[in-house]
Parts: C-alpha cells; structure tokens; sequence
C-alpha cells in the first residue's frame, strides 16, 4: 500500500514512525514532514493546506490512502476535495469531510451538537457583535473565572481565562473586534469547569468506532502549570485517574452518542475524534472536540498500539471498523517537550541538534526540525518529543527524562514536572 500522510509536526512523525511498521505498507510519503519523519518515509515538500499539490502528487504517485493529521486541512475541505475529483475514487481517507469538521471548526456547532444529543458539556451562550449585550449579562451570572472562546481556529491561541468580569466583557468586545482574525467573530462564552483534564480518542467510520486511548497533557510552558499556554509541554497515557468506571461513562455518555449523533444528522465521518474532558468528581464532561489526534498527545497514545495500524484504517475506509482487533499496550509512555529557548513567546531557528544517534532505539518523535546537509537544525518552538515506555509511570517518565537529557541544542528547554500530578492516582 503506497500512502500519504499529510503534515509535518511531532504527531506526523509518530503516525509515520507507526505505518511504516506495517506490513501492509510499500511505500509511505510525509508532506511536508520534517527531519524526523525522513527517516522513517520520504518526505515532499508540499504544504497541508495546498491541495492541488497534494492531489497532483497522490495521482502521480499511484497513491492508495490519504492520512491527514493537522485540523487545518479538515476545516477546509481537503477530504471534500479529493472525493469530488474522480480520479480519487478508490483513495482511502483518514479524516472527516468539512461537514464533520465543523466539531472542530466551530465551537458555537460543537457545543450546539453536543446539546441536541445529550453529551455532558459546560453551559455556554455564542456571541457576535447583535447579542453583545445579551452575551456580557451572560458573563456576568457566570461564577468567574469566565471562559471566551474563538468560534474558529486561532492557532491554538483562541482560548481566554479571565477572572475579573469586567475585564472579560473588554475581552470580548476585542475578540469580536477582531483579536483573533475572523476566528472571533464569533464567541462563545462558557461556563468554567472544575477537575482535571484528559483526553480520549477514537477513530470511527461512522457507525462503528474503537477507543484508542486516553492522555493528559501539559498546557503550561512554566513548571507548576504557570507561565503562557503554549502546543504542549509534554504528555502520559494512560490517565491513572481515569478508572474502569469512569471510562465506562466516557465510552457510554460522550463517544457513543456523539457517533450516533454524528450519523442521525447525517454527517459522514471516517476519522479520529479527540475528547477534550473534564473529570469532575468522577464524571466526564466534555470541554472541546478535535477531528484529529492531538500533539502532543499522539506521541504517547500512538507507541502504545497494538498491532498493524495500516489494517485498522483499512477497516475504517471499507465501514468494518467493528470487526477490527485494536489493543492498547498496558505499559505507561510518557513524553517530554524539548522547546527553544523563548518559546511560546519570539525564539530562534537553526540551532543544531546533537545527541540524536544516542537515541534511535527510543521513542524520539522531531515536531521542529529541518535537515541541513548532514545536520539537524530546530525548525520550529517544540523541537522535539521525548519519550519512553515503562510497566509504572514513574518508569517511563524517568525514561522520558533520560532521552530528555541525551538531546541538545542551544537554547532547550523543557518542563521538569512532566506528570508529577499523576503520581498520588
């Protein structure tokens, strides 16, 4: 099978690192990938979001399924766009049509989809310029602090936490202003929930669906969960607080309805969902929705797959999913961010990267890199995901931080507190 994944950060690389174990596999292709990817699949210089290129490259290159891992290609339609040239008729796609990415796309569709189907969810009200004044009373019954949320896609950076309301209110009118682009034009304003967070993901073929796992990852660029929000600072799976009942209700309160709720609207959806959750006092409410694997989650949630992951897309494209083996490894893996220095604020590129020979029997996933000539330079914020398996957590977050510590380049830094929280489950 000659495939086609399509991106080019941490998440690509894992999914690369993991086809390219399949049998299955002839040939795999990364566009645009990085340095890391190059070595387990050949990479293309393409962009995600060019798909005439990408479609002029797959048809040229006898391509046999299309796997797409970043959300921005999904929110505009490469799926759509590949399914209406006829050329393409046979191609199997991971990941939903436009329609489905609107759980994504739209938070304001989301949290409206999650209400007509009963999936546990934060109160919320969407926003725009006509109902400013109904939104700001909104704010103001909300016990703080106040949650504003960019309608569209804003790079990860359309998330605001306010706790005084009077400063939210000027928020808001800044966000519809235009703070975040065309992104917060419309807002949606939502309760804030109290637990602790987790993902879990799945991937579906709109009937069927198998659970891939669950992860918690770490927001925060400073220990402690302090300083700006940034892609991830690292990530474990699984979630040692997320027991067999409350997975059960996971499965039977927010996966299950939302693929049935999926197919009752008639939207069909052949690819990974991301459960962005909440666990409060034991029970799940979901906070957001991805139509793809998260980063840096997919570093930690990808090693611990069983099996041929080809087979199981395979089964996803024919709407066999259910008759699908799909096993989770019990072992922890924990992953640990190595970021430039500055990061997520201004940070510098071309720094060469060394202590990479020491660790190609790990589990090294690259998310900024570039190869130039003979070396590997940073590329990018998040350079490069550090990780490793063990039978505890603390195995494999110690693990983490040993191939943490072979990696250097000027200017890394990461986050030394990486799964600490989870130690007392």
């Amino acid at each position: 099978m000659r495939v086609l994944l399509v991106g080019g950060g941490g998440r690509e690389h894992a999914l690369a690192w993991k086809i390219s174990q399949s049998e299955r596999l002839t040939k795999l292709y990364v566009a645009p990938g990085n340095a890391g990817t190059g070595e387990v699949a050949e990479n293309v210089n393409i962009r995600a979001t060019d798909f005439e290129g990408l479609a002029r490259f797959a048809a040229a290159g006898a391509i046999d399924m299309l796997v797409v891992g970043p959300e921005e290609p999904l929110v505009n339609g490469i799926r759509d766009y590949f399914e209406a040239d006829g050329r393409f008729a046979s191609l199997m796609i991971v990941g939903p049509g436009r329609a489905g990415a609107r759980l994504e796309g739209s938070k304001d569709f989301a949290k409206g989809f999650m209400t007509r189907h009963g999936i546990p969810t934060a109160a919320y009200l969407a926003v725009t310029r006509e109902n400013l004044a109904e939104g700001i009373a909104f704010l103001r019954r909300q016990r703080p602090p106040h949650v504003l949320k960019a309608d569209g896609l804003a790079a990860g950076k359309g998330v605001l936490i306010v706790e005084d309301p009077d400063e939210a209110a000027r928020e808001l009118v800044l966000m519809l202003d235009g703070k975040f682009g065309e992104a917060g034009r419309r807002v949606v304003i939502e309760e804030f929930l109290r637990g602790i967070e987790l993902s879990v993901f799945a991937l579906t073929d709109g009937e069927g669906y198998k659970i891939l796992g669950s992860a918690k990852d770490y927001k925060r660029a400073g220990e402690g969960d302090t300083g700006l929000n940034t892609g991830g600072m690292g990530a474990v799976s699984p979630v040692p607080f997320a027991d067999e009942a409350f997975n059960r209700k996971v499965e039977e309160r927010v996966v299950r309805p939302t693929v049935e709720g999926l197919r009752t609207e008639g939207i069909a959806y052949k690819g990974f969902i991301f459960f962005g959750l909440m666990n409060e006092g034991g029970e799940p409410r979901v906070i957001e929705y991805n139509v793809r694997l998260g980063d840096p989650e997919t570093e930690v949630v990808v090693p611990r797959l069983k099996g041929d992951v080809l087979s199981l897309f395979e089964a996803m494209a024919a709407g066999d999913l259910s008759l699908a083996a799909c096993e989770e490894d019990p072992r922890f893996c924990a992953t640990v961010m190595l970021v430039a220095g500055g990061y997520p604020g201004p940070y510098g590129r071309g720094a060469e990267i060394t202590g990479l020979p020491d660790t190609r029997g790990e589990l090294v996933f690259h998310a900024g890199t570039a190869r130039e000539g003979d070396r590997v330079v940073t590329s990018g914020g998040r350079v490069i995901a550090a990780g490793a398996r063990g039978d505890t957590l603390e195995e494999a977050l110690r693990g983490a931080y040993e191939v943490a510590g072979k990696i250097r380049f000027e200017g890394k830094n990461y986050r030394a507190d990486i799964g600490n929280d989870l130690k007392r489950f």
